[in-house]
């Protein structure tokens, strides 16, 4: 792990691009249309907080490494003070969770503490 003097700060809200990164990505391991609909609902999901380690964990992903272009980036924002968007998750029945965005966010606050409290929107992927 990477100790990390500075905390974590989120912002209340995901930024409005997170829903379009989202989207895009889900379009990818799912119909367009099926995307959509799932961007529709992440805008208006509920804010959650789960431990970085467990939504790794739910997704079957490994944390990125710290010298990963954009965990470094997420890093030097900390590091300047700036807070973090929360992620986009998106729960399958029987199935891993989806991280729609914010892999890279998830992987700094991982590496960061293994149970920094990661704030997400997440909805069912019915």
């Amino acid at each position: 792990m990477t100790p990390n003097a500075t905390p974590i700060q989120w912002l209340e809200h995901p930024e409005k691009h997170d829903y379009g990164a989202a989207e895009e990505y889900l379009s990818l391991v799912m119909s367009p249309k099926h995307a959509k609909r799932l961007a529709k609902k992440l805008r208006k999901g509920e804010l959650h907080h789960w431990k970085a380690k467990d939504i790794l964990r739910a997704s079957e992903q490994q944390p990125l490494p710290a010298d990963n272009p954009g965990v470094a980036a997420k890093f030097a924002k900390i590091a300047a003070g700036e807070p973090l968007s929360p992620v986009l998750l998106v729960r399958r029945e029987d199935d891993p969770l989806i991280i729609a965005d914010g892999y890279h966010r998830i992987s700094t606050a991982y590496l960061s503490d293994e149970n920094s409290e990661v704030p997400a929107v997440e909805v069912d992927a019915d």
